[in-house]
């Protein structure tokens, strides 16, 4: 006899596809998908597949994934004849009929407990994008001090640069709700390492939701990732997309959209005076002689590894972008510099350069004058000309990046 209601839809079980794009790895392959799949049979609630991408591997990768895909019905293939790891990741995820689709080295460096908190959120609707951090509280990492201090300064320059909320754009360990991620997929322009940077980038800037989990990582020391060329290639990829968000080539139509809370201005929220003569005098001189103190101590340790002129160029580089972004939030703040972070960016990166000419040539100078001077000599000599180029860097922030009235984009 009928009780006049209808019974419930069966609940709809979310699909996640796990991506795992490898170029030569016909060794490392058959235990990354061994652990994998037993760790999503035995613990993982939703239902999965393993999608191995082969990036134009040279050995016997391709043989072997397919080998093991005829014995595991969970694994599945795709061969692009094209290396880039972005190129693998926007081919399997754009052609992913799943729910939600991960991103995860074949090394496995990041502890598969975090592969549900990681994905969970995506399930649910809370979020659109989550990412594995290594820099996040809670995290526990294990990488030697190189890594450590190129992935630190990296994910900072992100931040000063583009605003950006997420501590770590580069663990490989992601996933995205394949409905949003597939929109932003089309306005990536990277094939290669800055394609997880430019992804994030994009989503936040177009108001979506990144969600972020601490991981447990332990660095692989057979990697061939060129970590200093890749850092490089990422800084340049850095300020194309600052161009892209001022000309408005960022913004991708048909996204989800959520608020943005209103935050007060920074004034407000600290109770900064007004910014006179006196207190920009006061506040330029803390963080000028904390910019210093942070340069020479950068310098000292990029000494270890590389040249003179490229440890001068990497210890400016971070702390002047440091530097600029503490003065606009502390100098000289004010209703004019609210705003124009990426307008003020860009002009203290020409005054940096006129910085670093004159800091570099006090170098060569010292250099062509003196035959092999101490390490000691080096940093007297860099810390004078730091001191000079610093009043040129003072009147050159008030009277020209930060000069009152200043139009902001």
């Amino acid at each position: 006899m009928s009780t006049g209601t209808e019974p419930a839809a069966p609940a709809k079980t979310a699909t996640v596809d796990v991506v795992v794009p490898v170029f030569n790895e016909e060794r490392a392959l058959p235990g990354c998908l061994r652990v994998l799949d037993e760790f999503l049979t035995a613990s993982f609630p939703f239902r999965s597949m393993i999608t191995v991408v082969d990036n134009a591997s040279t050995d016997g990768t391709l043989d072997v994934a397919r080998s093991l895909a005829a014995d595991h019905e969970r694994v599945r293939v795709v061969h692009l004849e094209r290396k880039g790891r972005g190129l693998a990741l926007r081919e399997a995820w754009g052609a992913s009929d799943a729910d939600v689709v991960v991103y995860m080295d074949v090394d496995l460096s990041t502890g598969l407990d975090a592969l549900l908190p990681l994905v969970a959120p995506l399930v649910n609707g809370h979020s659109d994008l989550s990412i594995g951090s290594r820099l996040a509280p809670g995290a526990r990492t294990v990488r030697g001090p190189k890594r450590e201090f190129v992935s630190r300064a990296y994910n900072g320059l992100v931040r000063l640069m583009h605003g950006s909320r997420f501590s770590d754009a580069q663990c490989g360990f992601k996933a995205a709700r394949t409905d949003v991620v597939r929109p932003l997929l089309g306005h990536v322009q990277d094939d290669s390492w800055f394609f997880d940077t430019e992804l994030l980038l994009l989503a936040e800037h177009n108001g979506l939701r990144v969600h972020e989990v601490p991981v447990d990582w332990v660095e692989d020391t057979d990697s061939r990732v060129d970590v200093i060329g890749t850092a490089w290639d990422d800084v340049r990829g850095l300020l194309r997309m600052a161009r892209a968000k001022a000309s408005g080539q960022a913004r991708v139509p048909g996204l989800p959209r959520r608020p943005e809370p209103q935050a007060a201005h920074p004034d407000a929220v600290l109770g900064r005076p007004e910014g006179g003569l006196a207190w920009q005098l006061v506040s330029f001189a803390v963080v000028g002689g904390l910019s210093t103190v942070a340069n020479l101590a950068l310098y000292a340790l990029l000494r270890h590894w590389w040249p003179l002129l490229a440890a001068n160029l990497g210890a400016l580089v971070i702390t002047t972008l440091l530097n600029t972004e503490a003065n606009r939030r502390f100098t000289f703040a004010g209703p004019q510099t609210s705003n124009g972070r990426i307008r003020v960016h860009g002009q203290g990166l020409v005054v940096f350069a006129l910085y670093y000419l004159f800091t570099s040539g006090a170098l060569l100078l010292l250099h062509a004058c003196t035959s092999d001077p101490s390490r000691l000599l080096e940093l007297t000599v860099l810390l004078v000309s730091s001191g000079l180029g610093t009043v040129g860097r003072f009147l050159l922030l008030r009277g020209w990046i930060f000069q009152p009235g200043k139009d902001e984009r």
